[in-house]
């Protein structure tokens, strides 16, 4: 979000062109001019009101994880910067540029699940059916704003340090709809909570937020697991206090992911790029002149799973550069008693769902 009052003031005329838009847009749906598709099977959609950075793809998994012992799961994404266009099957194999790196993450830890990528979700949707017949359920990947579909369970996400309720919109901000939009959410999720979240902090949160009587929030943290190399997941090593650590990152905001590393070794730099930019060979000159830069002896290249996957299209050249390029894993946890309410909730709309 930009920070200077003077820009901001600047560019608050395109946000409010920007908004006319967005209110039209808004009022031909409610209006029923455009129309939003229902389906015969459950959809869950997770989504947030601003660009980038609110832990959907996490989140996504942790549905994945909580779904897949009892239902036929499937995904259904953009597939965001991807070089192809259209309905795409994602398969184990496929490359980050073909399918998005996302999906592409879905695909390699869960195998089994039924991965596909479409920048339009109201033809996505039977596209996918048509393909995978036996499908339970689909999960929408950042399609809070994509009207076309109507979800079953529609889930907003907004972060604790950043939270819709103290953004702009764009350009002078980074909401993409009117904070209002919130409404339409049947669950919201405040991602990227501190371990020591205080009983005063939620409620303060939650009397900014307002929900609505039909919603219910809940309260997440990321859980960082051992970073394993990139070309071998078998290969796990435990992050040490004299270690020093090149955090290479293209994810919209890096900052909870270096505080916590900060915490972890004893020094961190970090070299960030654009959301989702697909790296090069400049690139890892770049990140090998740093990180020979590095103190000590004891030091590493980390990453997030999601960069990875666009890393893998650099395959030849990290092992022939030798760089110790590891992945740092993550997982979604739910404060207190929110784990057990959340995925109780999500169950209970599986279970009551009718065609």
């Amino acid at each position: 979000m930009i920070q200077d009052p003077l820009i901001r003031i600047l560019l608050l005329p395109f946000s409010l062109l920007y908004g006319l838009g967005v209110s039209i847009r808004d009022f031909l749906y409610r209006q029923k001019i455009l129309i939003s598709v229902k389906f015969d099977l459950p959809v869950i959609s997770v989504g947030n009101l601003t660009v980038g950075g609110a832990g959907k793809t996490p989140h996504i998994e942790h549905l994945i994880r909580l779904l897949r012992p009892y239902l036929n799961v499937a995904t259904l994404s953009r597939g965001y910067r991807r070089k192809t266009q259209g309905h795409q099957i994602v398969q184990y194999w496929s490359k980050a540029d073909q399918v998005g790196d996302e999906p592409l993450m879905f695909k390699r830890k869960y195998p089994d699940v039924f991965a596909t990528v479409n920048e339009n979700r109201a033809l996505g949707i039977p596209e996918l059916i048509s393909q995978a017949p036996e499908t339970q359920v689909v999960l929408l990947d950042d399609a809070f704003q994509h009207r076309g579909v109507s979800p079953g369970l529609n889930i907003l996400l907004t972060e604790f340090g950043r939270p819709f309720t103290k953004d702009w919109l764009l350009p002078s901000g980074r909401l993409r709809e009117w904070k209002s939009s919130y409404r339409r959410a049947d669950i919201i999720i405040v991602t990227k909570c501190p371990d020591d979240l205080h009983d005063d902090e939620r409620a303060k949160l939650l009397a900014e937020i307002k929900p609505f009587p039909h919603q219910k929030v809940f309260f997440s943290k990321y859980k960082y697991l051992r970073p394993y190399y990139i070309f071998n997941p078998n290969y796990v090593i435990d992050l040490q206090g004299d270690m020093s650590v090149l955090s290479v990152s293209a994810i919209a905001n890096s900052d909870y992911l270096r505080d916590w590393l900060e915490t972890k070794v004893g020094t961190v730099r970090t070299k960030d790029y654009e959301d989702h930019h697909y790296f090069d060979e400049s690139d890892l000159m770049d990140i090998e002149k740093q990180f020979a830069n590095l103190p000590g002896s004891k030091k590493i290249i980390l990453t997030t799973e999601k960069d990875a996957m666009r890393f893998e299209l650099l395959r030849e050249q990290i092992i022939e550069k030798k760089l110790p390029l590891m992945v740092l894993p993550l997982e979604v946890q739910f404060d207190e008693q929110d784990g057990l309410r959340f995925d109780l909730l999500v169950k209970e709309f599986l279970l009551n769902f009718k065609s």
